[in-house]
């Protein structure tokens, strides 16, 4: 733990907590993508195989909970509760996500560090969390009002995933051996995906404009 890591996790947290207060204070999904947010949920699925069987650390486990139940909850949210499923526009968001899982899964297949169930399943979560947003940042390119909590949301998210890139640098220059090639690239790939948003949310903030991503 160094407080690069500390900082990702708190961010993540934070991110997460920002979407159930909008979602549950307001009543409304509005702006957010069901199909980002049943991807996440099979990323922490597969990535948290072994909750029960491999103990790690108190924080280690709650952190584990706490992502495995926000995720399901707001999947829950989205589809099953009578006010805030009205409030989901299905007719923009509309992303194939289901195309992402098969070549994250055979890219699991075919590289990972150890030809194992487990292994391969943490493998293909890391590809998968590397698009999963993928369907939130087309929903917003096709949204005109991007209120603010789901732009910090969004926000949130790329900069956790940025925390962690730094926590990787940090731990490369003071721990001997330490070079893990898949979490990287994927942690990689998925920060880029969010350089077009981070570039118009800090412009809008920077002219006290409302948030708004080009079509």
């Amino acid at each position: 733990m160094n407080i690069f890591r500390l900082a990702g996790d708190m961010t993540h947290l934070a991110s997460v907590l920002v979407l159930l207060l909008k979602i549950h204070t307001i009543k409304s999904c509005a702006g957010i993508s069901l199909k980002t947010q049943e991807l996440f949920a099979i990323v922490f699925a597969s990535r948290y195989l072994d909750i029960f069987t491999d103990f790690i650390s108190l924080y280690n486990t709650l952190m584990k909970l706490i992502f495995l139940g926000s995720s399901f909850s707001i999947v829950w949210y989205i589809r099953r509760h009578k006010l805030v499923r009205r409030s989901y526009d299905k007719d923009q968001d509309t992303f194939r996500h289901y195309f992402l899982l098969l070549p994250c899964f055979i890219l699991a297949l075919l590289i990972n560090e150890k030809f194992t169930f487990k292994e391969v399943m943490w493998t293909f979560s890391l590809y998968l969390e590397a698009v999963a947003i993928l369907p939130q940042l087309v929903l917003l390119q096709r949204t005109k009002n991007i209120d603010n909590l789901t732009g910090q949301y969004v926000f949130l998210l790329g900069a956790y995933r940025g925390l962690y890139i730094l926590n990787w640098i940090y731990r490369y220059f003071t721990e001997p051996h330490y070079v893990h090639w898949i979490p990287w690239i994927s942690g990689l790939v998925q920060t880029l995906l969010y350089a077009d948003f981070f570039y118009y949310y800090f412009e809008s903030w920077k002219n006290n404009k409302k948030l708004q991503l080009p079509a």
